[in-house]
């Protein structure tokens, strides 16, 4: 698990630990996280892709943000 809370490994069961235990990130750190997580992964963003993960940061639960997030950084380790 990333620093973030973010799986970097296969994912058995839904994911609900989040590093401050008790509460989970607003939608404002989530896609802070999936910013990052873009970044790290070379992936460029068109003003659309923008607007989808911002939708993303703040309508989706933790479970499901972590899973997907976890998905592109997987995708891009060696």
């Amino acid at each position: 698990m990333t620093e973030s809370g973010i799986p970097t490994g296969p994912i058995d069961r839904e994911p609900l630990v989040y590093p401050a235990p008790g509460s989970f990130p607003s939608s404002e750190r989530k896609a802070a996280i999936l910013r990052e997580t873009f970044r790290a992964a070379g992936v460029e963003l068109g003003a659309y892709d923008e607007r989808i993960a911002a939708w993303l940061a703040e309508t989706a639960d933790w479970s499901t943000f972590a899973v997907i997030t976890s998905w592109v950084r997987r995708a891009t380790q060696p």
